[in-house]
């Protein structure tokens, strides 16, 4: 065993890989397993990323999370108790169109870089 089990505190997150609009918090990060937290303030929409090669899944704990991405039309919401997969590299957006903060526990698996920013993307259509 490398490591021992441990627990970690709310007050040990970090913030990390900042998008625009997200507030990011890394529980930890090891070679092939980010895990953190996400808050998206009311009417905030982030900046277009990817997560690199790593699979994505969000657990939305409270609030609503609205997903825009590349190679679909429209967006998919969800709400307090659903699940989102973004595969790698996978260029897209969250926003709130809410009232009420929205908070998700994140999960990501690959080892890639865990967020890249892309500038001045515009998904077609």
């Amino acid at each position: 065993m490398s490591e021992p089990v441990r627990v970690i505190r709310e007050v040990e997150l970090v913030a990390a890989d900042p998008t625009a609009g997200m507030l990011r918090k890394r529980a930890f990060e090891l070679p092939i397993l980010w895990a953190g937290r996400v808050g998206t303030a009311p009417g905030a929409i982030s900046g277009w990323h990817h997560h690199d090669r790593n699979e994505t899944s969000l657990y939305v704990v409270s609030g609503m999370l609205r997903l825009e991405f590349d190679g679909g039309d429209g967006y998919l919401d969800a709400f307090a108790g659903d699940f989102i997969h973004v595969p790698a590299f996978t260029i897209h957006r969250e926003s709130n169109p809410t009232d009420e903060t929205s908070v998700a526990i994140i999960a990501r698996a690959g080892g890639g870089i865990p967020t890249v920013n892309v500038e001045d993307f515009e998904r077609p259509g």
